[in-house]
């Protein structure tokens, strides 16, 4: 008896069982020779397939720890000299501006805030270079409207008056061309009203005065001039970037924009945005010591599935202006509320962004060439994304075109040449492999997706996960993953029973017990290569969009079919299939992991963080529905980053193991939830509500406006346990629906207990008609007055109006929003008005009414007699006596949140119905 030689594939794996005989009876062509031959067939070792899970596991934190949490040393003022960039000196900045507590928009904080910036400057100004002109400017906005039409803004006109900006501008003395060609360094000082805003912006005004002192000493050999902007008004809806960019003289000189953002607080500052004009992310790529920035985060921000916006797009659309969007991401959840404060400013986190920033500003400073194509769009973006945070890789759309082409056109090319010599069987197979692919993504995600419907049926919250993010790991990781092998695994075994009938007549000599193991490894291969298939089309759907992040799609197919065809491909059709080797997997998967590893784990620690603000409109939709969106993320991450390794599980031991240990991860991270060992929020990751005393003058009792405090939150779940900590008689439910014009909420918990005092009848807004006239053109006249609030909501009804025109009473000239074409959101278009203590109070509105409705019957108007033609809420950043009780008594895992639409603690809310 021979045996034929076992094949490297073979020695490859831990563990190899014994042979079968195929017997040649003489009637049958012996598969390679006239006598009996050996079939070797693998059984891999579970500890094999764990020893993969485990490295998955490390790897995938190991790039992740040294991408995003491996920070700089900060230095001191004596290692970095005049010209350097020092973290301590930074620091001193954010430590000034933190202990004035939160610095909203019209607060006396605020004011001191700009002064301390002010006098910083004024120091830079004079310990600058002897050749270097730095000029500072204490800039006083006029009043204006801010139209932006893209994102958040649909529907809105913000309007803001009284607004203060520093602006400092660095050039050179004897070279007084480079002040016709600036380039634009941008922040804002003001915060939100319930955090001292040490993340979000204060740390990114620090790097900026750092900088500016170092480039002070440096801009005597500039070509171009560097304007720092420090602007306010940022918090109630970009005001600052646009009262810059419409009314400062110096704007004009404007040929790039960088805008320094916080979404969170510290960790390395990513780019988010970059463009349209490639030439910033490109020349930044050049010179960046530590450079941070994905694409996939440009992709998923201007989607619009993170609800958010910051100056960059003011720069972009109203300027036209290409640039550069930087944002610390570090602990999302404690965005805009108390704990956004210096102790959790990691070390490190400014010397990264300032070394970066000092770099690339000098570099692009010292440049004859900066992109002067104002308002055009770049048709050939670049893609870019960095390796480890120590290589930045840029590219042209045009290129990558080109390469995803050739990719997509030489994979199909390869796929039909296969079908056609494969004929029907081959078909076959394929069809049945996708079915795996299939299974595995509908079985993973329908797996998570029930975890997710558990979780508030089992815990105090249904995001339980907020405090500690690894829980996600067990809670909707662990059922994904063993859904995801459940389906994958039904499919294997469809295409392999299909597999052993057709070698019956393809391989006649064969026994059948031969036929089974022979049809497990090519089943085994037919998934395998399904796995390309899937980022084959993903990538084929990114190139078609035009999506940056498609790069990662091709880094799945091409490594994967690389090592694929380096060491499993084989051109003799005679020969049967082998076991996959480990080798391929640890060759195809290094490249794809080491790339989009680090920046998946980002993504859901951001994903996850934003789940306490992911009720824009509290109430109004299901508890479970943000768990759900965070379930689907992690099923389809499972889905495509274990395709490749799932394909290889089916032969081994492992299968038992994993099931096991899925669900043992899954109920120790179930149990840990329910019980309370890992509490859901802390006082240092907190849940985010608002804490609002309403005076309700449309709705009276005894002809006296309704008043209450009305507790709310954005968070998921409801407040039972929170009401019943504070007392004061709270009542939960959804029995009291809420219209804050900007928003509405739904489910609440309200309070009648010494809602009566602290406010006075005088400090309601006052709405009246001061002339209408009824005919076939009817123009109505309305005097508001917000009293002593500069900070209001007015919500007009277009169903009835079709334009209005909006005036300071005090200064009918000033057309605070003229006349021409107002977007809508839901028959409403909202003006949002912000700005300082000197701001107006007294307005003109001039409502043009719809033609249509002189034509609209008797009827239809009797149905509409109870119609709203104005809403307005006007927002007070004062404290009752009752809201100082509550606020003492709220729970140290709560916090109040803050947003340009939410109410500050007192709101007044007034309306004019349609027949007034």
């Amino acid at each position: 008896m021979r045996q034929r030689p076992k094949g490297s594939s073979e020695k490859s794996n831990s563990s190899v069982s014994s042979s079968v005989e195929a017997i040649n009876n003489g009637k049958e062509t012996p598969l390679y020779d006239n006598t009996k031959n050996v079939v070797v067939v693998a059984k891999r070792s579970s500890y094999v397939i764990l020893a993969l899970f485990v490295l998955v596991i490390y790897g995938s934190w190991g790039v992740y720890h040294y991408q995003f949490e491996s920070l700089p040393l900060p230095l001191t003022l004596e290692q970095v000299g005049k010209r350097g960039f020092s973290e301590l000196e930074a620091m001193k900045h954010v430590e000034a501006l933190t202990q004035l507590g939160p610095h909203p928009v019209g607060s006396v904080s605020l004011d001191r805030a700009l002064q301390y910036v002010f006098e910083a400057s004024e120091s830079i100004k004079k310990t600058a270079h002897w050749e270097v002109d730095v000029e500072v400017d204490f800039f006083s906005a006029k009043s204006g409207a801010n139209n932006l039409v893209g994102g958040l803004f649909n529907g809105k006109t913000l309007v803001y008056s009284d607004l203060n900006h520093i602006v400092l501008r660095i050039l050179p003395k004897y070279a007084s061309e480079a002040g016709e060609n600036a380039i634009l360094v941008s922040s804002h000082i003001d915060s939100v009203f319930a955090a001292e805003g040490a993340g979000d912006c204060s740390s990114c005004v620090a790097v900026m005065l750092e900088l500016a002192r170092g480039i002070s000493q440096w801009a005597h050999g500039f070509k171009n001039a560097v304007i720092f902007l420090f602007n306010t008004g940022e918090e109630e809806g970009l005001n600052g970037a646009h009262s810059f960019i419409t009314q400062h003289p110096w704007s004009d000189t404007i040929q790039m924009a960088i805008d320094l953002e916080a979404m969170g607080i510290g960790g390395k500052s990513s780019i988010f945005q970059a463009g349209p004009h490639p030439w910033a992310i490109e020349n930044y790529a050049l010179v960046a010591k530590y450079p941070t920035a994905q694409i996939i985060a440009e992709d998923i921000f201007s989607s619009g599935a993170i609800k958010s916006a910051t100056d960059f797009q003011v720069y972009k659309e109203i300027a036209g202006l290409s640039g550069l969007d930087f944002a610390y991401m570090e602990n999302t959840a404690v965005y805009h509320t108390k704990n956004d404060r210096l102790k959790l400013l990691k070390p490190g986190s400014l010397q990264h962004l300032g070394e970066n920033m000092l770099a690339f500003l000098l570099h692009a400073a010292a440049s004859s060439n900066l992109p002067k194509d104002k308002g055009e769009s770049s048709q050939d973006k670049s893609i870019y994304f960095d390796i480890l945070g120590t290589y930045l890789i840029t590219f042209r759309q045009r290129v990558a075109n080109m390469l995803y082409n050739s990719v997509i056109l030489q994979s199909l090319l390869i796929w039909t040449t296969s079908l056609l010599m494969g004929g029907y069987t081959a078909a076959i197979s394929l069809a049945l492999s996708c079915l795996s692919v299939i299974l595995m993504w509908i079985c993973s995600i329908g797996f998570s997706i029930i975890a997710a419907f558990i979780l508030p049926l089992v815990c105090s919250s249904p995001v339980p996960f907020v405090a500690s993010p690894w829980l996600v790991v067990g809670l909707f990781g662990a059922p994904a993953l063993l859904g995801a092998f459940i389906g994958h695994h039904m499919g294997y075994l469809i295409l392999q029973s299909y597999l052993s009938c057709t070698f019956v007549g393809r391989k006649r000599n064969l026994p059948m017990i031969v036929k089974s193991d022979v049809a497990k490894l090519d089943a085994e291969r037919w998934l395998y290569k399904t796995g390309l298939l899937q980022w084959l089309i993903l990538l084929t759907v990114g190139n078609y969009y035009k999506i940056g992040s498609s790069y990662l799609a091709l880094a799945w197919l091409i490594s994967p079919a690389f090592a694929y065809g380096l060491l499993e491909a084989t051109l003799s059709p005679a020969r049967l299939p082998k076991p996959l080797k480990t080798l391929t997997l640890l060759i195809g998967l290094s490249i794809p992991f080491l790339l989009s590893s680090g920046m998946i784990i980002r993504l859901t620690g951001t994903v996850i963080g934003t789940a306490v603000r992911f009720e824009r409109n509290p109430g109004s939709t299901p508890e479970w529905l943000g768990t759900v969106i965070i379930a689907l993320f992690v099923a389809a991450i499972i889905c495509f980053t274990m395709v490749y390794l799932m394909s290889y599980v089916h032969i081994s031991d492992a299968k038992l193991p994993i099931i096991v240990g899925t669900c043992i991860l899954f109920a120790i991270s179930l149990g840990a939830a329910w019980m309370g060992v890992v509490p859901p929020f802390r006082e240092d990751t907190a849940r985010a509500v608002n804490v609002v005393h309403v005076v309700d003058a449309a709705e009276t009792y005894n002809e006296k406006p309704v008043s209450y405090i009305s507790l709310f939150s954005s968070t998921p779940g409801n407040l039972v346990k929170e009401a019943d900590q504070i007392g004061e008689g709270f009542v939960c439910g959804r029995d009291r629906f809420q219209d804050f014009v900007t928003f509405s909420v739904n489910y609440s918990c309200w309070t009648d207990k010494g809602a009566q005092t602290g406010w006075v009848a005088s400090d309601i807004p006052a709405i009246s008609v001061e002339k209408d006239t009824k005919d076939e053109n009817r123009i109505t006249q309305i005097i508001i007055d917000t009293k002593l609030s500069t900070r209001w909501s007015l919500g007009i009804n277009t169903k009835e109006i079709d334009d209005f025109l909006l005036k300071d009473a005090a200064d009918l000239s000033d057309e605070l929003i003229p006349l021409g074409e107002k977007s809508s959101v839901d028959g409403w278009h909202i003006i949002q008005f912000s700005g300082g203590p000197k701001a107006p109070t007294k307005f003109t509105l001039t409502l043009f009414w719809n033609k249509t409705r002189a034509a609209i019957t008797s009827d239809y108007e009797e149905e509409e007699k109870e119609n709203l033609l104005l809403r307005i809420r006007t927002d007070f950043d004062r404290q009752t006596p009752q809201i100082e009780k509550v606020l003492k008594k709220l729970p140290l895992w709560c916090s109040l949140f803050g947003k340009s639409t939410s109410p500050h603690t007192l709101a007044f809310l007034s309306s004019l119905p349609v027949d007034f």
